[in-house]
């Protein structure tokens, strides 16, 4: 059997090898590397596909959250609602700019915000909420809309792991995740949905006001050369990484769907396992498994499982293993125990998942899980 990997890139990439190799050798003869042409057409391709107004990338996902944060206008000590159970990056910048992080609980069932605790949680200092849509599906974003309006927050929406996705509002329609706050953000990263071959990120404002700010920023604060209105960053995506991800964009919801149909294998065969929790997709939203996240109910027995896959060469991820209000540099900001992210953490592991893994893969990796728990 072919090696199981967690992210094959490079299957990916010979799928689309012409076509990839095309689009950097043209880059290549323009001799435009910076802000060229190709990041103009991605960035409208973006636009387009998510059908936001504004699409205006840079270098990553976290200068996206940062960027994102510094176009708003707040003032130090103003307070940031974010998940504890997700990526450090998330705290990271709300941090960096002198904002004081506010970590609120986990669902343990969706993995994202545990919405019945955040009122609880917001003063009058608190100016944003950011909910991470996690794993590939949508936060309940009707109920975000609702805390933003009544408390007058600002929303940004870190949809770096499910691009794609879509929010179902309660009379069906749809819009894409990170099109329905203020702000949404997004990474690049190889191993992401929409993943370059280095790094790169996004940022995507139905503002207009918010997205002149953006450019602004991103570019060292100046509208016109050597004149700078603003402090800013140097936050660019380069345009090899641009033509890489146009052409990426058009297999997009190819890719998403044979995701969605290898989680749809794996529950089928791991549906009668009782001692895991197969990942929910939940009614207002559609899933594009970033993650196939599963939760071990003995938590005794995730690492143990850990071990007895990879001794099968099957290989496996944490995320995450230790929730942000528990890790040493913020722990200055945490409030307390917020108990069901500590849980969450110690039961959550991510089978292999992406397009390129395949069916004969999927059942080995599922016959050594049930394997286990038979043993």
């Amino acid at each position: 059997m072919k090696n199981i990997k967690i992210v094959d890139t490079v299957s990916q990439y010979q799928k689309i090898k012409k076509e990839i190799d095309n689009a950097i050798d043209n880059v290549l003869k323009t001799g435009m590397y910076i802000n060229g042409p190709e990041v103009k057409m991605f960035e409208s391709d973006l636009a387009n596909y998510l059908n936001v107004k504004n699409c205006i990338s840079c270098a990553n996902g976290t200068d996206a959250l940062q960027i994102a944060l510094m176009s708003l206008g707040l003032q130090k000590g103003d307070e940031v609602l974010i998940p504890t159970f997700t990526f450090i990056s998330v705290a990271e910048v709300v941090v960096l700019l002198g904002y004081k992080p506010v970590f609120i609980d986990v669902d343990p069932i969706t993995f994202m915000f545990d919405l019945d605790s955040i009122e609880d949680k917001i003063t009058d200092k608190t100016k944003v909420i950011i909910p991470v849509h996690l794993f590939g599906q949508s936060e309940n974003m009707q109920r975000i809309v609702e805390l933003s309006d009544k408390y007058n927050l600002y929303i940004i929406e870190d949809n770096a792991q499910s691009l794609g996705s879509e929010y179902i509002y309660p009379d069906k329609s749809k819009k894409f995740t990170g099109t329905i706050g203020h702000i949404g953000t997004t990474s690049f990263y190889p191993s992401k949905n929409l993943g370059c071959f280095g790094d790169g990120g996004s940022i995507f404002t139905n503002n207009d006001k918010l997205a002149d700010n953006i450019r602004l920023i991103s570019n060292h604060g100046q509208q016109i050369k050597y004149k700078h209105s603003t402090i800013g960053l140097n936050s660019r995506l380069d345009s090899i990484q641009a033509a890489i991800l146009r052409v990426k964009l058009k297999y997009l919801n190819k890719f998403n769907n044979s995701r969605l149909k290898n989680a749809k294998q794996y529950n089928n065969l791991l549906q009668n396992v009782s001692e895991i929790v197969l990942p929910k997709i939940v009614e207002y939203s559609t899933h594009v498994f970033h993650q196939f996240t599963i939760k071990i109910n003995d938590i005794n027995k995730r690492d143990k499982l850990r071990d007895f896959l990879s001794s099968k060469d099957i290989p496996s991820m944490i995320y995450y293993p230790i929730p942000i209000h528990k890790q040493e540099a913020y722990k200055s900001f945490s409030l307390g125990r917020l108990e069901k992210s500590e849980i969450v953490s110690s039961q959550v592991l991510s089978l292999p998942m992406c397009p390129e893994t395949s069916t004969n893969q999927i059942e080995y990796i599922s016959n050594n899980i049930i394997d286990f728990f038979n043993a």
